[in-house]
């Protein structure tokens, strides 16, 4: 994504000192207030409120409009008592006007009105349809399902690990990995930190389709592989373990630290390289292969990442389309001759995927695209030989990839 902290990373560090009980109410809240903020402040009429109440008067909505385990009266209580301790006794009272009509209303399980900012529903329009653009804000509407990939452990020694514990297991859609999900005789839904062999790395947190970019980049067995924009580091982990040779580098000191700690508990041999691409100390044709994961608008991955929606605009778009052409250009001598330089983003706009692409090719006449036959799905695979998913149409984030091989 652009500026700031992933919505995972901010959460994480905020709540970790939570006993589990409540760490998973403020995972559910923060992430079902992001969700449906637009529902919430229509309900609100936040106009008229101090700026400072806005976050507090969402999280009382949200349990009142949307959790049936926790009561009215201690939704609106908890949140009198935080506008108190923001703003005063009269933000208090604000706050417990504003939420006790909003309770006396009745609207617990409100009707699923989509909840995006109305320029991208546009966007997604135009380009999918009506139809399929309500299937995608639907999807990014709803709680996302856990997936994992095998690292330690082999996928039956998980399985079995994880419904001895209580949960349930099934394949990920085209063999991206397993699903873990709640059953009726499971204490609660799953947190990956409290599944067996967790500690033990024996899985990652990924959802198939970044393992399938993966895939889709057929990187040679023992090919020394540099993932240039490495952190949080899964794409790292899973090529590792398909048997390239992988230096990771990441050049955003505050993802280092979410970066070495997926690299050393999954115990892969990955050095680190704390380094931005556009400086990166390496010279020309050093690498068999590069994987520019580049950070992008992330609006493949709306469903994980329900800030996201709210956090870019059109023309963010625009200025990260600008750094991801300047990202491939730095790149591009790094490879030799004859290697593969695979640009991926969990985007689904054009500006950032196959026009992108396009234009780099324009500029390069020494590569060329050249995927794989059969290295996944080939309903994942676009005309022009991209790897493209898109959740509404697969069931998986959306995510981009195209696969460049170095001629000369």
């Amino acid at each position: 994504m652009g500026a700031g902290t992933p919505f995972p990373d901010a959460r994480d560090r905020a709540v970790n000192a939570l006993p589990e009980r409540d760490r998973r109410l403020a995972y559910e809240l923060s992430a079902g207030v992001l969700r449906w903020r637009r529902e919430l402040d229509g309900a609100l009429d936040l106009r008229h409120a101090d700026p400072r109440l806005h976050d507090i008067l969402r999280l009382g909505a949200y349990q009142l409009r949307r959790l049936e385990r926790v009561p009215a009266h201690a939704a609106v209580s908890t949140s009198v008592e935080l506008a108190r301790e923001t703003a005063g006794e009269p933000a208090a009272r604000y706050v417990n006007q504003a939420l006790r009509k909003l309770a006396g209303e009745g609207t617990r399980d409100a009707g699923r009105v989509t909840s995006h900012p109305d320029w991208l529903v546009a966007r997604w329009q135009e380009r999918f349809g009506g139809a399929g653009a309500a299937e995608l804000l639907a999807w990014n509407d709803r709680r996302p399902y856990l997936a994992i990939q095998p690292v330690t452990w082999e996928a039956a020694a998980l399985e079995t690990g994880f419904e001895a514990a209580g949960y349930a297991v099934r394949p990920a859609p085209f063999g991206g990995g397993l699903i873990v999900s709640r059953t009726p005789t499971a204490p609660r839904t799953p947190l990956p930190q409290s599944l067996p062999g967790y500690e033990a790395g024996a899985f990652i947190v990924q959802d198939p389709a970044q393992a399938l970019v993966c895939c889709f980049a057929a990187v040679p067995v023992g090919a020394r592989l540099y993932d240039a924009c490495a952190a949080p580091g899964g794409k790292t982990v899973t090529l590792a373990k398909r048997g390239a040779r992988v230096t990771a580098g990441e050049g955003r000191r505050e993802r280092l630290g979410r970066l070495r700690e997926t690299i050393g508990r999954t115990g892969v041999a990955v050095p680190i390289v704390a380094a931005d691409l556009l400086s990166a100390p390496f010279r020309s044709g050093a690498w068999d292969a590069v994987l520019l994961d580049a950070p992008c608008s992330a609006t493949g991955t709306m469903a994980r990442h329900p800030d996201a929606r709210w956090r870019i605009t059109e023309a963010a778009i625009t200025r990260l389309a600008r750094r991801q052409a300047a990202l491939l250009e730095a790149a591009a001598p790094l490879v030799r001759a004859g290697g593969v330089l695979v640009y991926a983003t969990c985007s689904l706009e054009p500006e950032e995927n196959e026009r992108q692409v396009e234009a780099f090719l324009e500029r390069h006449s020494e590569y060329e695209r050249r995927s794989v036959r059969d290295a996944v799905a080939a309903e994942l695979v676009s005309a022009a030989g991209d790897f493209q998913s898109l959740p509404q149409r697969h069931g998986i984030d959306g995510a981009y990839a195209a696969r460049l091989v170095r001629r000369s």
